[in-house]
């Protein structure tokens, strides 16, 4: 179970409300010079010209003045957070700029996304926070850039991780 503050359960039990959520995604990369911020929420100017909106927070040790989260069009499948279901979403991006599709597809390993929840007038308090997924696939078409990441597969450990000898555990031999 995820613990929320008042404020977003409020806004969750109203008939209607004026809070609204954001998400905030964070996309490494060792190839990136910086981390990718976006956000889907257009809470602020960040410049005038380019004419760019965007969140301003300090999640993962952003600096709000300089390292704005800036305003995509997008949505979002959000990771489950039950305990068998995979740990999987998607990401998908409306294709307005050529350079999107430039950077996923300069990618020949995994990058990370992490992503966080948050609502517009507190973005520094993280409601949700989904950290170290991996981007899987990507499929890009004339619209939309569609990523898809996912964790790694808890199946996929390695176990067991040591053997139970009498060096490893003595006090299993008596």
């Amino acid at each position: 179970m995820n613990r929320v503050s008042l404020n977003m359960r409020l806004a969750q039990d109203a008939d209607s409300t004026a809070e609204i959520y954001a998400i905030l995604f964070e996309i490494n990369h060792p190839s990136l010079e910086a981390p990718i911020r976006l956000s889907t929420d257009n809470t602020e100017r960040i410049t005038s010209d380019p004419y760019v909106l965007g969140t301003r927070s300090n999640w993962r040790g952003a600096n709000p003045a300089t390292e704005p989260f800036l305003w995509v069009v997008a949505s979002t499948l959000l990771p489950s957070d039950l305990q068998d279901a995979p740990a999987n979403g998607t990401l998908i991006l409306e294709n307005l700029d050529d350079r999107i599709v430039k950077v996923v597809r300069s990618f020949t390993d995994l990058a990370t996304i992490n992503m966080a929840v948050v609502l517009a007038d507190t973005p520094d308090f993280i409601e949700h926070e989904t950290t170290n997924m991996k981007i899987m696939s990507h499929d890009i078409n004339a619209g939309e850039v569609t990523l898809s990441f996912s964790r790694e597969e808890i199946e996929l450990e390695y176990f067991p991780a040591g053997r139970t000898s009498r060096n490893f555990f003595p006090g299993l031999h008596l």
